[in-house]
């Protein structure tokens, strides 16, 4: 138990009917996506009028009337359980109808926009898909001024390591939080007990709690990170006063007790420039050549569709220069990185001398065309998803229908084709939990296929199969709150376990790297 603070059951929230919520790569545009909400009933500006702007989740909020979000909670419903393909991968069909109960009958009484946009994610998480949440790229831009914009970001970086919250850069004035420092408190809630309140809130597939915990991790890549929007709504106690109190030791053991001023997201983003703020046709990536013939290919982001720069034309011109100086060893580094578009093909490609078949997962879709009454609640960045006709073939036994695009090979099965130089020396994949979309399908085929090595950590994602491909985003009336659906389920040929890919070689990232600035994995490797 928490030695600084009783703090109340992880999954507390306002009612009981609550409790009954969960415990527990997108290709497409995220905050480019131009759409409009479709508001019926109370209005989303009336609403937030209503409320006010101070922040939704704590002391200050002014709830709603009593039954103004219950629609809301039947649409999503109606929604989730017409379209998600992946609603009964982890659940039964009573279990999520008792959630879907309790969320109807938690906003029927009066609750405040916070509230609701918790509620909601909560039940969301307990889907148990890396890809079902409400988007927080995706909510309009009086949404995020009243849920996420204000004085209450920790004013430092961090990771979970052993349910430890580990420093890794300090943000702050003074900067009094060196890299390695571990924080046993804030505001006397214990830092464990933090991790456990918001882990049934954070997305991901199946029961792969690393990337629970990855995604409640603070590391600068994006502007909108899990822990920053949940913890003022979770547990307002602790950014109530803009200050926050800090209890921690230093790498050398010393105890401290800090009190630093919380951020702002602008804040924060002037101290830590973010991956996501560079230019549409900056160059992501990079090559670094470290003694014995290694090159270290350094890819944090997949998400390259919105941008002019030519990344494929760029990983040509390095794999190229990478063969031409007779590199023994080429290592892709996607730590962190969580997906987007398949930039692992070019790689795959240099690996082989023959073709290289994928047997797929089956791809299943739960609708042929979207049923008429959610059509004007959703929308997305291709109509074709409303209506996905001849491609959508049955519907099948259990309901789905099989899934086929132009250009599809039979069966499910993709072809990687050889092309331009082969590179004959050794491949090495460093993966983490982050990989989850598109990275975990690349470390699999590398696993799979043994075309190389994976070190490093557990992948997110998950065996059994994700869900993704396509998406409609689900604007609620009420509240104006957007939910991502994905609408593509991967379901792979066999039984599979409900976790993520294993590496070849497990090299954890410890408190002493963070401490020291050593990079595990990439010593093991050099070693």
């Amino acid at each position: 138990m928490n030695r600084y603070h009783d703090l109340p059951a992880p999954n507390a929230f306002p009612a009981t009917a609550l409790q009954d919520l969960g415990n527990t790569c997108c290709p497409g545009p995220r905050a480019t996506c131009d759409r409009r909400a479709v508001l019926s009933g109370v209005g989303q500006g009336a609403l937030l009028a209503t409320l006010g702007t101070g922040r939704v989740a704590g002391a200050e909020t002014t709830p709603a009337p009593a039954g103004v979000f219950r629609d809301d909670a039947d649409l999503l419903a109606r929604a989730y359980t017409a379209l998600h393909p992946g609603l009964m991968r982890y659940n039964t069909p009573a279990a999520m109808a008792q959630r879907f109960t309790a969320l109807h009958d938690y906003l029927s009484v009066s609750r405040s926009l916070g509230q609701a946009y918790l509620a909601l994610a909560r039940t969301t998480a307990a889907v148990r898909c890396g890809h079902s949440y409400p988007n927080f790229y995706n909510q309009s831009a009086r949404l995020r001024a009243a849920l996420f914009e204000h004085r209450d970001r920790v004013p430092f970086q961090f990771r979970w390591i052993d349910r430890r919250m580990i420093v890794t850069r300090d943000l702050s004035p003074g900067s009094r939080l060196a890299p390695g420092t571990e924080i046993h408190a804030i505001e006397g809630f214990g830092a464990a007990d933090i991790l456990q309140s918001l882990m049934p809130l954070a997305r991901a597939d199946g029961h792969n709690d690393a990337k629970r915990r990855r995604i409640l991790e603070l590391g600068g890549i994006d502007l909108w990170e899990a822990f920053d929007i949940y913890l003022p709504m979770a547990l307002p106690r602790i950014v109530e006063r803009g200050r926050i109190r800090i209890l921690a030791e230093d790498p050398a053991g010393k105890r401290l007790a800090v009190e630093v001023d919380l951020m702002t997201a602008a804040e924060r983003k002037a101290a830590a420039p973010l991956v996501e703020d560079r230019p549409r046709d900056a160059v992501l990536w990079r090559v670094d050549r470290r003694p014995g013939g290694v090159a270290v290919l350094t890819m944090p982001t997949w998400a390259v569709y919105n941008g002019t720069w030519d990344w494929h034309g760029w990983l040509d011109m390095q794999l190229d220069a990478i063969i031409a100086d007779a590199t023994r060893t080429l290592v892709v580094d996607l730590r962190g990185n969580e997906g987007g578009l398949d930039c692992g093909n070019p790689i795959l490609a240099r690996l082989i001398d023959r073709d290289l078949v994928i047997t797929g997962s089956g791809r299943r879709v739960r609708y042929r065309a979207l049923p008429s009454d959610l059509g004007t609640h959703v929308d997305t960045w291709d109509d074709s998803f409303r209506d996905w006709g001849a491609a959508a073939a049955g519907p099948r036994a259990d309901g789905f229908y099989d899934l086929s695009r132009p250009g599809d090979y039979a069966g499910g099965r993709v072809i990687i084709k050889p092309a331009g130089q082969r590179f004959a020396g050794r491949l090495i994949v460093l993966v983490d939990a982050a990989n989850s979309s598109a990275t975990f399908g690349f470390a699999q085929i590398v696993k799979d296929n043994r075309l190389g090595t994976l070190i490093g950590e557990p992948t997110g994602g998950n065996r059994r199969g994700i869900n993704g491909g396509a998406f409609l985003f689900l604007r609620l009336p009420a509240s104006g709150i957007e939910v991502d659906i994905p609408l593509i389920g991967y379901f792979p040929p066999g039984p599979q376990p409900d976790s993520g890919i294993l590496p070849d070689i497990v090299v954890a990232q410890t408190r002493a790297d963070i401490a020291r600035g050593r990079d595990g994995a990439i010593a093991r490797i050099l070693a």
